[in-house]
């Protein structure tokens, strides 16, 4: 509805314009051809004799007229020969002659010696005519012109009608020049090709010994090997019009396109014989039919029925031939290919080492390679790799050496790059804590150490433990060589390896996490596979238990049934989890031998996050120490510590200044607060400053301190365990006792008593001094009572009377 709405307001709009165009070139002509001078003034200068020669067009009313000498007009220009005139266009050449004859014979009278000399010539007046219709015709081609339009973007006269034809491409015309030479690594399938197109170029070789040309080819191959490439190589080399077309092109929302493209589809073709028809992706056109999903009158089913026929029905199809490629073949009908239809079919499969390396030849030609790039290398350590795969290396190794700066790839690029088509970029910024970063390095170490002594596994490339992908660390292993075939051996030693890691945890770190969870499904699947499809159990001998469990094809696998009984399937689980359970013991049996290289290993990736093939086997001959590595360690960990320290004091900075803030002034200002003391409390003050003169009292500035502190400061002890600082005190406060020496021989009778009474005015004078310092924390108080007690011990002790 918007679309609808959208359409109509540009028709709206290019019509507004058009009439404002087309009003403004009228006006614009009109302006043109209206004069400068009235018609009055023309004649009142024929009137004034002021004109000396004039020439009038009959047929169009042109007059061109020459002013005498010394006359001004506001429309005469200067001519060649130095004179002024004019040009004027006469209404009515009738009406002009009738008012100017008579003035002229008269001022010819008047003045014989300059007489008004004329002449008269005659053309026709169709150009006039034209340009006043002008304006009107252009506005009915507009108005046609946009009817038309109209009506073509209408539904009914539009693109409804269209539906029926085949969308097809010739890749050649739109520029897309593809040969064999671009194509490498598939010497055979060009050479089937190949054939085809010198049929079709030199027919006549092939005619002699009775030779027909085949009527299909069917690409077949996993995705990425190039199937579509070779289609596109054979639109390049043959001399034969070539139309491409998706499989999903065909089918629509409405019943009966389908069909209705695949006759267009050959109908171009039969007129351009002889031609090539090259259906891309045909699976999604050329299903089993009778799938269950579906009735009779399936669009898909409908064009599948007319391909068919098509191909090989009961008319003929000569000179046509059908390219097709599909990575499904195991869901086409097999009506689709028989021979007749298809009569070859060509299987693309992964390049070899020597087909590799002519790819990486082929995609490198525009890309200026380092001094140390060797493509044999490259194509070794890439077993498995398609040609997207190796196309797409290369690309993301010059992705990597622009972003750097290079001006060619290098060796290092380059194995970044195959690193991370593999397992996918770097996730440097995650932020890892300690214990993933250490459960994630032994389970790492624990498949690397485990592969170094499986010798038919593959030997590692690299460790690491920085994230790429979905996975929290990786174990690369890179073949090198390719393989036909996989024993039985290397299947076992496989399932040690994927249960390296789990083993790994369980060893140095007795405990377990969900990090190996696709390692023990991988290894599920590979002894259920041992079991079930290769035979490899001894117990229940070479037979395929279920069927191939490949792609799915919904239509086939709902009537899937199992082929075995139960008492088979419970054997079947016995012996997958007997081999888990070997697998799992070989595990434990290898890392605890080698549970020194285990760690070993584990503790460098701790340190660099990171080994690489040449240091991996370093680690495991001992050439590097652990002693360098634990003291590297606890330096990183010392500074890790640090930096978490730094990061918590920054972050709580604010917050001890507001703690300590309303504590300090109060204990300052304290003494200054504290009220006067009536005079009864100023003389029991006295005594009690004479009981405390014994007493080794704290000074306020280390209650003070105390108090900023909120910790009770302990007396220093000596080896008796006494207080070391009160046995100071007593010492110094023996001469002052002496000193009062003569005031108790004047009242010897009132000294005990007063001695007696000492400590109780002592206790009262404390108790009223701990009222009036109430502020003051216990922890003071405390030490006081400490410091009276050991004075009245003091008191009491006759070597100190005496």
């Amino acid at each position: 509805m918007q679309n609808k709405k959208k359409t109509i307001l540009i028709y709206v709009v290019v019509f507004v314009v058009l009439l404002i165009s087309l009003f403004t070139v009228t006006q614009t002509l009109k302006r043109g051809m209206e004069p400068a001078f009235k018609y009055s003034d023309v004649v009142e200068l024929f009137e004034d004799d002021k004109i000396s020669d004039f020439d009038l067009d009959l047929g169009n009313g042109e007059l061109t007229a020459i002013l005498r000498n010394n006359v001004e007009f506001p429309g005469a220009q200067k001519t060649v020969d130095g004179k002024m005139a004019f040009t004027y266009k006469v209404p009515v050449v009738s009406v002009f002659l009738d008012d100017i004859q008579e003035v002229v014979k008269e001022n010819n009278a008047k003045h014989p010696d300059s007489k008004i000399t004329w002449d008269y010539s005659y053309s026709s007046n169709n150009t006039g005519l034209l340009l006043q219709f002008v304006p009107t015709i252009i506005l009915i081609v507009a108005m046609v012109g946009l009817f038309v339009f109209m009506m073509r973007q209408a539904g009914a006269g539009g693109k409804m009608n269209q539906f029926g034809k085949a969308n097809m491409k010739n890749p050649v015309q739109h520029g897309v020049k593809t040969t064999f030479a671009d194509v490498a690594g598939a010497d055979e399938e060009k050479e089937e090709l190949a054939e085809i197109v010198e049929f079709l170029k030199n027919p006549k070789k092939f005619n002699e010994l009775g030779a027909r040309i085949p009527k299909g080819v069917l690409l077949l191959g996993p995705p990425g090997t190039g199937k579509t490439l070779l289609a596109r190589a054979v639109a390049g080399e043959a001399a034969v019009p070539f139309f491409s077309i998706s499989g999903s092109d065909f089918v629509e929302m409405f019943v009966g396109v389908g069909a209705s493209r695949v006759r267009d589809l050959f109908e171009q073709a039969k007129k351009h014989a002889p031609s090539i028809v090259f259906i891309d992706e045909i699976d999604a056109v050329g299903r089993h039919r009778g799938a269950g999903l579906g009735g009779g009158h399936d669009e898909r089913e409908q064009t599948l029925n007319q391909l068919l026929v098509e191909m090989d029905g009961f008319g003929m199809n000569q000179g046509v031939i059908v390219i097709a490629a599909t990575n499904r073949r195991d869901i086409l009908d097999p009506a689709l290919l028989r021979p007749g239809r298809f009569d070859r079919q060509v299987v693309v499969g992964y390049p070899d080492v020597k087909g590799r390396e002519e790819i990486l030849k082929v995609h490198s030609r525009n890309k200026p390679l380092g001094f140390d790039v060797d493509l044999g290398v490259i194509a070794r350590t890439t077993a498995g790799f398609t040609g997207a795969d190796l196309e797409n290396l290369l690309n993301e190794a010059a992705l990597l050496a622009a972003r750097r700066g290079k001006k060619a790839i290098t060796g290092t690029d380059i194995e970044e790059a195959t690193i991370k088509v593999v397992a996918g970029p770097e996730k440097k910024s995650h932020k890892i804590n300690r214990t993933d970063k250490k459960i994630t390095a032994y389970h790492e170490a624990g498949h690397a150490v485990v592969t170094y002594y499986c010798p038919t596994q593959d030997p590692v490339h690299e460790i690491s433990i920085i994230p790429r992908g979905m996975a929290a660390g990786y174990t690369m292993n890179l073949p090198e060589e390719d393989r036909a075939h996989v024993s039985k051996r290397k299947m076992q030693e496989s399932l040690v390896v994927l249960l390296g890691g789990r083993v790994a945890e369980a060893t140095a770190l007795e405990d377990i996490c969900t990090g190996a969870s696709n390692d023990i499904e991988r290894a599920t699947k590979t002894a259920r596979d041992m079991v079930t499809r290769y035979g490899f159990s001894s117990r229940l001998g070479p037979v395929v238990y279920g069927e191939a469990q490949g792609e799915v094809f919904l239509g086939r696998d709902m009537g899937h049934q199992r082929n075995y009984s139960e008492n088979v399937a419970a054997e079947i689980d016995e012996e997958v989890r007997m081999l888990i359970d070997q697998a799992y013991s070989r595990a434990e049996e290898l890392l605890k031998e080698h549970y020194d290289q285990l760690d070993l290993v584990a503790k460098y990736l701790l340190i660099h996050e990171k080994v690489n093939a040449d240091t991996f086997k370093q680690l495991m001959n001992g050439e590097i120490k652990v002693e360098d590595l634990n003291a590297e360690l606890a330096k990183l960990e010392a500074e890790e510590e640090k930096k978490a320290a730094k990061a918590e004091s920054s972050d709580e900075t604010e917050k001890p200044a507001q703690i300590s803030a309303p504590i300090v002034p109060e204990a300052k200002e304290e003494p200054a607060q504290e009220p006067a003391a009536p005079e009864a409390e100023k003389q029991e003050e006295a005594v009690l400053e004479q009981t405390e003169a014994a007493t080794p009292e704290v000074p306020i500035q280390e209650e003070i301190s105390n108090e900023e502190g909120m910790q009770e400061k302990e007396p220093v002890k000596d080896q008796d365990g006494a207080p070391e600082v009160v046995e100071e005190k007593t010492a110094q406060e023996e001469p002052s006792e002496t000193e009062q020496e003569p005031e108790k021989k004047e009242e010897p009778e009132a000294e005990k008593p007063s001695e007696e009474a000492k400590p109780q005015k002592t206790e009262k004078a404390s108790g009223q001094a701990t009222q009036r310092s109430a502020n003051r924390r216990k922890k003071t108080q405390g030490g006081k009572k400490t410091n009276a007690k050991a004075a009245e011990k003091q008191e009491n002790d006759p070597e100190t009377k005496k």
